[in-house]
């Protein structure tokens, strides 16, 4: 077994002393340039992110609050096709807590015989597992003409009715 020696180095050749020597002046060095560097390199700015429009863009809102008249909505009325598709299609088009599919003939059959008056009834009072106005802030018209398109989609003929201002 070998003996530890406290007095020899680790240096053994002339080469690696060299490398020791180099690799002490050079390794601070580098240090000292790379926080020179840190230092004076501070970031810059885009000058186009100081424009007006940029700033702007930034600092939009991320949503907006729209508040319409009583009883009516903030646009133009929506079509009984988009009001299917957007509330009783939900329902209606999976066939969900036995809501009529909306091209079922046959589902629809016993409630076509109630006319377009008896579909609103059940409508606006709810019926099975719909609440009633179908859970939305429609109109009667909006809703009348939401059934009078699902109604003729099942085979009905029916025609909706007059506006509430046009009668």
């Amino acid at each position: 077994m070998a003996e530890h020696d406290e007095h020899s180095s680790f240096i053994k050749t002339p080469q690696q002393l060299i490398t020791v020597v180099l690799l002490a002046f050079v390794v601070p060095i580098f240090g000292i340039v790379m926080l020179v560097q840190l230092v004076v390199n501070r970031p810059h700015t885009d000058p186009a992110a100081l424009a007006p429009e940029a700033v702007a863009a930034r600092i939009q809102p991320v949503g907006k609050v729209e508040f319409a008249a009583a009883g009516g909505a903030a646009g133009a009325a929506k079509s009984g096709e988009e009001i299917v598709k957007e509330v009783c299609g939900a329902c209606h088009v999976p066939g969900v807590a036995n809501a009529p599919k909306l091209a079922d003939k046959a589902a629809w059959a016993p409630r076509l015989k109630q006319g377009l008056n008896g579909l609103m009834q059940s409508v606006l009072k709810g019926k099975g597992a719909m609440p009633p106005r179908a859970g939305s802030s429609l109109t009667d018209d909006e809703l009348a003409s939401a059934v009078v398109f699902m109604a003729n989609q099942a085979g009905g003929n029916l025609k909706p009715a007059a506006p509430a201002g046009k009668k």
